[in-house]
């Protein structure tokens, strides 16, 4: 006689037809009668736990002579050929199984894996759809089946109820963000929105989803409307704020737009992009309205901690560019204060600022710091000596000019810069012919640039 092998098996299903209940087990996990039978069955499942899968298939041919229309057996012999890859016979063993019994979700199962695995995902909807009704977690395959064969609609459909019902999951609310890239959907998603809000008005992630929608198609008098309603169910949600603040700065209401914004910036919910939109829009709002650049300073502290963008620097270049050069150097000394680390774009346009305003003490004093910390930067001793030119301290210019110009490479426009100040240097020492020589040497340089 054959040995038989002690398997335990936890579960039991039925071997023929039978009422199957909604919590079923898989039809390995079960215990048979009868030795022949038992010795063959058992034989299978110890060949296929081994990967022998040719020899667990035999055996289940002699389980098939005995039980010529027992549904388990085809499953068996599905899952033999399945983890063998012969698709074909899989898929014909499974649904046997099914033909037999078709109130067993595991045989529907094993349908659905093998159109799975050979991406016939139309036929693998089919199969999930007569899992369901079995196992409901199943609609969230039924969710990447739809996206995977584009029916949006039906995936978009599927993803509320199952919002509504279960809650949102991550890989949902990415699906769900594909498809509203299209706009054909946004529509119907917007009505959605509508209606879960007049279901649950303290809901906040609804409002946020619709005014979203709203600001991407433009709609902003929509936007205020749904932000307004937000603030009213729900006071203390900083998502009404960021509508709010655009609307306030619109209707040139700065003191609600700060509290608006101080709001915004305070909050740990909201992303660091729009904050930097929030306080860029406020910073055009106050360099129009002097009277909240206080409270541009107060916000700036928001973004300390923040390792992405050196707010105050920012600012200092928005004022550069204007040429509002007292409130540029205003903002390069917060960003050097708040900052442990030393920003040389920072600091040299510090330099350009206080140059614009014929501050040239401050220049000296700060480019000779620069050249100690940084002595192989050309720029510093530039700074450092045509400061020093318009002190007319013409001997302290050349010398740094010299030391200076041995570190500009491939830096043409410096150097021409370099070989002025160092003409302007010896025309104030009295030396005409280093004089000329460096303003010759400039000139050449400029005649090669064109």
């Amino acid at each position: 006689m054959k040995k038989k092998w002690p398997f335990i098996f936890a579960f039991s299903v039925l071997l023929s037809n039978t009422v199957t209940v909604l919590a079923q087990t898989e039809p390995e996990e079960i215990k048979v009668e009868g030795d022949k039978f038992q010795d063959f069955f058992y034989e299978s499942i110890f060949q296929k736990s081994i990967e022998n899968y040719d020899k667990s298939l035999v055996a289940l041919e002699q389980c098939l002579k005995l039980k010529p229309n027992d549904a388990t057996i085809y499953f068996e012999m599905g899952k033999n050929y399945q983890y063998s890859k012969d698709y074909k016979n899989a898929y014909s063993s499974y649904e046997h199984a099914t033909q037999i019994d078709a109130n067993n979700k595991w045989f529907w199962v094993g349908l659905y894996d093998v159109c799975y695995e050979t991406k016939d995902f139309n036929q693998a909807i089919i199969f999930v759809n007569k899992i369901i009704p079995f196992d409901a977690e199943y609609k969230e395959d039924l969710v990447s089946l739809y996206m995977a064969t584009k029916q949006l609609d039906k995936a978009l459909a599927l993803i509320n109820e199952l919002n509504e019902k279960v809650g949102k999951t991550e890989r949902r609310e990415m699906y769900k963000m594909e498809i509203l890239s299209e706009g054909k959907y946004q529509s119907s998603e917007i009505d959605n929105l509508k209606e879960q809000i007049e279901k649950n008005p303290k809901e906040e992630s609804n409002y946020i989803a619709l005014i979203f929608l709203y600001s991407n198609n433009n709609e902003e008098n929509k936007v205020q409307e749904v932000a307004k309603k937000l603030e009213k169910e729900i006071p203390e949600s900083v998502w009404a704020q960021v509508s709010l603040f655009k609307n306030y700065l619109d209707n040139n209401d700065g003191a609600n737009a700060v509290k608006s914004m101080n709001m915004v910036l305070a909050s740990s919910k909201i992303d660091s992009k729009i904050k930097h939109r929030i306080l860029n829009e406020f910073l055009l709002f106050a360099n129009a309205n002097p009277q909240f650049v206080p409270d541009l300073d107060n916000a700036i502290g928001y973004f300390k901690n923040d390792p992405s963008v050196n707010v105050a620097k920012e600012i200092g270049k928005f004022y550069h560019n204007k040429k509002q050069w007292d409130k540029a150097i205003k903002y390069y000394d917060l960003s050097q204060k708040n900052s442990s680390e030393v920003d040389l774009e920072t600091n040299l346009l510090w330099l350009q600022a206080n140059t614009e305003l014929k501050q040239f003490e401050p220049v000296v004093k700060k480019s000779m710091a620069m050249i100690d910390n940084y002595p192989a930067e050309p720029q510093f001793y530039y700074y450092a000596g045509m400061a020093n030119n318009q002190l007319q301290l013409f001997k302290k210019a050349k010398d740094i000019l010299e030391m200076g110009l041995d570190y500009v490479v491939e830096n043409k426009n410096l150097e021409i810069n370099f070989n002025i100040q160092l003409g302007e240097a010896y025309n104030g020492l009295g030396d005409p012919t280093k004089k000329e020589l460096y303003f010759n040497k400039a000139n050449q340089l400029l005649k090669e640039k064109k």
